[in-house]
């Protein structure tokens, strides 16, 4: 997949917040993209209130909590949600769809018009913050 360009986001200072650089992002890309990313950050922030946003890489949304969480990354084509140790997470859902070969990452690819089952993203989140914390 070939990442998508960033413009008023990675132009801006190292001064700002990591979660204006986000809304900044989420502004920019103006399209399914912007939205899904939203919706994403947004169950994110349900299912740990206290979740650390960091700006990394030029331009990745990444979330911690005792320990990386997950990144969000924006293409052409999708918004891909890497967790850092997915290949450590029970997935009952079946919600991991991309990077499966690893030892250490598993990966969510959502495309346009895709329905998120809510309650199971969120619970894979809860499970990453645990095995953080573990």
């Amino acid at each position: 997949m070939k990442k998508s360009t960033t413009t008023a986001a990675t132009a801006t200072t190292e001064s700002e917040s990591p979660s204006r650089l986000i809304d900044a992002r989420i502004k920019e890309l103006d399209d399914w993209r912007g939205a899904m990313l939203a919706h994403i950050r947004a169950l994110i922030k349900q299912a740990v209130p206290d979740v650390v946003e960091e700006w990394k890489w030029r331009g990745v949304p990444v979330w911690y909590h005792d320990g990386m969480i997950c990144t969000g990354e924006t293409y052409k084509s999708a918004v891909k949600v890497t967790f850092a140790k997915g290949a450590s997470l029970k997935d009952p859902s079946g919600l991991f769809n991309s990077s499966l070969d690893g030892n250490t990452r598993r990966a969510i690819d959502f495309h346009e018009d895709d329905e998120i089952d809510e309650d199971a993203f969120k619970a894979l989140i809860g499970a990453a913050v645990t095995l953080n914390g573990s």
